[in-house]
């Protein structure tokens, strides 16, 4: 499970890297258009929007794997032996099941409903369900390592890195 955590973690990064890196060259590309040559490019802003949706899902998605992500644990700080156990898997579990409803069951409905009615962007002509596949990809990434997660509170002795 620690190399296929591994290898998910390190595709995760690159893809945040890549897809911030476009971010960037979009926008400096959008500022450059708009202030130097007088015509701001309008495909430019538009993958920009796509850019940083799919940052923002897939960085959250990471941040998951480095216990990064925003968590609300002061309750969790104060408890200790089982009563901490009981509290952590039922964050994992709540995780679980917010990810899956909601970011895959709900994003794959949302992606099958946009590519059924052939709904494009608006200056590339690209269909929306590609852009909003964003959401389920990042909840099957956080199901991916919120059970790995869970899996490493029963195994005493495992070898994967949960604190980042």
């Amino acid at each position: 499970m620690n190399t296929l955590k591994e290898v998910v973690d390190q595709f995760l990064a690159w893809a945040v890297i890549l897809i911030s890196s476009v971010l960037v060259l979009c926008v400096l590309w959008q500022v450059f258009s708009r202030y130097c040559l007088g015509t701001p490019s309008v495909a430019t802003d538009e993958i920009a929007r796509f850019m940083f949706m799919w940052v923002g899902l897939v960085g959250a998605a990471y941040a998951v794997s480095l216990k990064r992500h925003l968590a609300i644990d002061l309750l969790t700080q104060k408890l200790t032996g089982t009563r901490k156990l009981v509290s952590e898997v039922v964050i994992i579990l709540m995780t679980l099941l917010f990810a899956g409803l909601v970011m895959v069951y709900g994003g794959l409905g949302l992606v099958q409903k946009t590519l059924s009615t052939q709904q494009l962007s608006p200056a590339l002509g690209i269909p929306m369900g590609y852009i909003y596949f964003a959401i389920p990809f990042s909840g099957i990434a956080i199901i991916f390592y919120s059970l790995v997660d869970l899996l490493n509170k029963f195994t005493p002795h495992s070898s994967v890195n949960t604190a980042g």
